[in-house]
């Protein structure tokens, strides 16, 4: 379905699958419109009471200041029981989450009561009330702009309110010829009213099912997530027994007398099975993260758990120095420890990966404003300026192989960032090519 134009609804309401939700929808905002709009009307009352009382001799020597005081009373006193009403209902609303007849009636009810005491004003400021229709024409523009009413309802209401308007003007003794006058009139304003408030409903409307499209796409795409996850990890899966089964049979042949374009061959198939199962594991992990909604957390002290990592890793690098650096101590977050290791094994991994030969690859852990800050630096080659952007997506074309010919899955970096984010932490990339790469990540300090 297309909203990208308006679709007006003149003589029309939405479609019915959208008819309960919809009239759910603007319920609530047309009872929350009706206390609003009460309690402004309550405390103009309230300032014109005091006028009143201010400027008494100038007031009540005005033409038909008794009506106008009379009413003035009387608007205070029903707009305070809208108000009360209003506040009662939404109340109601509020816990059910379902809109009723009885709302719908009464949202009606105070439209016709704003209406009519526009009305009934212009009718006492002068007896020809063509000549004074200001606060008609400005109740019309409030209902319609506030409250939001199905077409027929709105007909309704033009037809109460044209009744109300011709007994008014016969209570007043109007003339036959002024009666057609003020008819004719009060006809041009009410089919402005309707024009103004389809128009309003429409705008709504539309808005209201753009709102239920961009809800119904985003549960697709979860679905659709959910599935690609499931799939991808039941692929992944089922490929680990036959490539674990090539392997082994590479393995046992390599134990034969074979010649050495043989041997070579069997080389190159286990360093292809060694990748293939590199990639499964990504594509298992990727899968894993988008499908666990369980992520168990405990306060680490990372200062120890990065020095536990990086021991490990440097007898794996003896020509390369991988440095601590400690910028507060201790420093506490709140991690899922077997994740967050595959977090450093990646970065470091990488960092090693793109440096050469005696160079040092520094991680820094330091705080700031309730932050817990890791950069794991290099010297390396670093990353180029067009690669950026995209290094953090799934299967990026910015994976590259390392110095030594090592081969990227493409995987890595979107899995230290999904990892990252269901800490609910952020990390960023520097780099400069020749001169190195900063990975930073920012994570809630540990409570």
């Amino acid at each position: 379905m297309d909203h990208k134009t308006l679709d007006t609804h003149f003589f029309k309401t939405l479609p019915r699958k959208y008819k309960g939700a919809w009239r759910n929808y603007y319920t609530g905002q047309n009872l929350s419109s009706v206390k609003v709009a009460s309690a402004i009307f309550f405390l103009l009352n309230i300032v014109i009471r005091i006028l009143y009382l201010a400027f008494p001799l100038s007031l009540t020597r005005a033409e038909n200041f008794p009506e106008f005081d009379l009413t003035n009373w009387v608007f205070m006193g029903t707009s305070l029981l809208f108000y009360i009403a209003a506040y009662i209902i939404i109340d109601i609303y509020n816990r059910k989450q379902k809109a009723t007849a009885i709302m719908a009636l009464f949202v009606f009810i105070f439209s016709l009561y704003i209406i009519g005491c526009g009305m009934y004003s212009s009718f006492i400021a002068t007896g020809d009330p063509r000549n004074a229709l200001t606060l008609y024409l400005i109740a019309l523009t409030i209902i319609s702009v506030l409250c939001i009413l199905e077409y027929y309802e709105t007909i309704i209401l033009i037809i109460s309110v044209e009744i109300l308007f011709t007994l008014m003007l016969i209570f007043s003794h109007t003339d036959p010829t002024e009666m057609v006058y003020n008819q004719l009139i009060s006809a041009v304003l009410l089919g402005g009213f309707y024009l103004v408030s389809r128009y309003f409903f429409s705008s709504k409307a539309n808005y209201f099912l753009q709102l239920v499209e961009i809800k119904d796409k985003n549960l697709e795409i979860e679905r659709n997530s959910e599935l690609k996850g499931q799939l991808l990890g039941m692929v992944a899966h089922d490929l680990r027994n036959p490539i674990a089964a090539v392997e082994s049979i590479a393995m046992m042949m390599e134990m034969d007398d074979i010649d050495a374009d043989t041997r070579e061959n069997l080389e190159m198939m286990k360093a292809s099975c060694v990748k293939a199962r590199t990639i499964i594991e990504d594509l298992l992990e990727t899968a894993r993260n988008e499908n666990t909604s369980e992520f168990i957390t405990q306060k680490t002290e990372l200062n120890k758990f990065i020095t536990d990592i990086i021991e490990v890793w440097k007898p794996q690098n003896n020509t390369k120095d991988i440095e601590l650096i400690s910028r507060a101590i201790p420093v506490y977050a709140n991690i899922n420890n077997e994740k967050f290791q595959r977090v450093m094994d990646n970065l470091i991994g990488n960092a090693l990966k793109f440096s050469k030969e005696k160079t040092k690859v520094t991680v820094i852990v330091s705080k700031n404003d309730n932050q817990v800050i890791i950069e794991v630096k290099d010297s390396g080659i670093g990353i180029p300026k067009d690669k950026l952007p995209i290094i953090f997506d799934p299967f990026t074309k910015a994976g590259r192989a390392g110095l030594k010919g090592e081969q990227s899955t493409g995987l890595g970096l979107s899995i230290v960032k999904q990892i990252v984010e269901k800490h609910d932490g952020k990390i960023e990339v520097e780099s400069e090519e020749g001169k190195g790469s900063t990975f930073r990540i920012r994570l809630p300090e540990g409570s």
